[in-house]
């Protein structure tokens, strides 16, 4: 009697077990709709290309709760980044291409996880206006400083990649945004009178941004900040460092 007590406690949690398994599958199938990755990855390129972003990402992002390991969801996750770019949500497509890193540190795509995340943070702090009247280094550089950092890692992580000459090349680009960042700061405070802190800031450009277009203007500056506090001599001295590098520099700006 007590064996089969025992035997009868044992089949009756066995069949809830199995029960609570069917239960747990269904309730997959239904969440998913019983579609494979790849069902699910055309349903959202097919949401993407009827122009419905949101829905298309919302999507992606059911791959990568129900399919986490497959090879749709590596895909999904740069899908998603790549069209919260385009969207312009560029803090959240960062952190999106940081968890793809993270997660993936060396596979085939990962080299252009790190090139798109240095394009969304050059993105940030671009204006439409900035080919017509603005200019980005007159704003905020925290951005542009993130998108000089990534590239630079891009290179270094994957200096074979098709993606680290682009890089390079974007660099230089970046370089001369952040090196008029700091003139247009040094003019500042040459126009207040604040002489000592704008040679300062000309110094920092010359010594951080020695390859930038802004290292004659900055010499120049520097001598003319250096005659305003009287240091004349230290002023020849830079303006012979002038002429001897760029001898036929004339000044691109105006105070």
């Amino acid at each position: 009697m007590k064996i089969q007590f025992i035997f009868v406690i044992t089949i009756f949690s066995f069949l809830i077990g199995c029960s609570s398994l069917g239960v747990d599958k269904d309730s997959k199938k239904i969440i998913a709709d019983g579609l494979t990755p790849k069902e699910l990855y055309d349903k959202a390129e097919d949401k993407l290309n009827a122009g419905s972003v949101d829905q298309a990402i919302e999507q992606y992002e059911e791959i990568l709760v129900f399919y986490p390991s497959s090879k749709y969801a590596i895909q999904a996750r740069l899908d998603i980044a790549f069209n919260l770019v385009k969207q312009k949500k560029f803090k959240r497509a960062i952190l999106e291409l940081e968890e793809f890193i993270k997660k993936y540190p060396d596979i085939a795509p990962t080299p252009y996880a790190y090139y798109l995340r240095a394009v969304a943070a050059e993105k940030q702090s671009s204006s439409i206006l900035d080919e017509i009247i603005t200019d980005k280094a007159q704003r905020d550089v925290e951005s542009v400083k993130d998108a000089y950092k990534y590239y630079v890692e891009l290179i270094e992580k994957f200096p074979e990649s098709k993606y680290a000459k682009e890089a390079q090349e974007k660099l230089v680009i970046l370089v001369n945004t952040l090196a008029r960042h700091e003139f247009y700061v040094a003019l500042y405070y040459t126009r207040i009178g604040g002489h000592i802190a704008a040679i300062n800031r000309a110094k920092f450009i010359i010594e951080n941004y020695p390859n930038s277009s802004l290292v004659p203007d900055s010499l120049h500056l520097m001598s003319l900040n250096y005659k305003k506090i009287n240091a004349d001599d230290l002023a020849e001295n830079v303006t012979e460092v002038l002429k001897l590098n760029f001898p036929n520099y004339a000044p691109n700006y105006s105070i």
